[in-house]
């Protein structure tokens, strides 16, 4: 009997079910073994730091960010209430970035003096603003002045004719 067994499965249940078959008279089942697949081959990590343990979500996001190409957009984006940082809270009272595109950056002054005396600094701007959120994220400065009032709606205005002397 002891050589039937020879080549039994380890942990068990080969012998069980071998010998349930001696007993009945049978013959065992032979059983196919599967195929090994992709989950069966992938190195399964140990004690020591591997990629499939929990990272932590400041890592995570950023390698999402860095992936998806948004990482120069969300650094922009933290610029915003940094802004007195990067022009000095007088210029900033007075000045205030509206949008980011391609690396030109927007930004609306309260007078024509102000987006004068801001364009004078551009140079500086541009260097600090790469030098906290990246090279070559800023390019250019586009500094724009107060929008002028518009003269489209009103009482005293002619629908297609554009700006009229409406004074007098």
């Amino acid at each position: 009997m002891s050589q039937e067994f020879s080549g039994h499965d380890p942990t068990g249940t080969e012998v069980a079910e071998r010998i349930a078959a001696a007993a009945r008279g049978v013959e065992p089942i032979k059983r196919r073994r599967r195929r090994t697949t992709e989950i069966d081959e992938i190195a399964w990590s140990g004690p020591s730091p591997g990629t499939r343990d929990p990272q932590p979500a400041g890592v995570v996001l950023n390698a999402i960010l860095t992936r998806r190409g948004w990482k120069k957009q969300v650094s922009v984006a933290a610029l915003l209430p940094r802004w007195a940082e990067f022009v000095g809270a007088v210029n900033a009272a007075h000045t205030k970035p509206e949008k980011w595109e391609a690396g030109v950056l927007v930004i609306r002054a309260d007078s024509t003096t102000w987006a004068t005396s801001l364009r004078a600094m551009a140079p500086q701007i541009i260097a600090r603003l790469n030098e906290i959120l990246g090279e070559r994220t800023v390019t250019r400065l586009q500094i724009l002045g107060p929008q002028a009032p518009s003269w489209k709606k009103g009482p005293r205005s002619v629908p297609g004719r554009g700006p009229r002397d409406t004074y007098g």
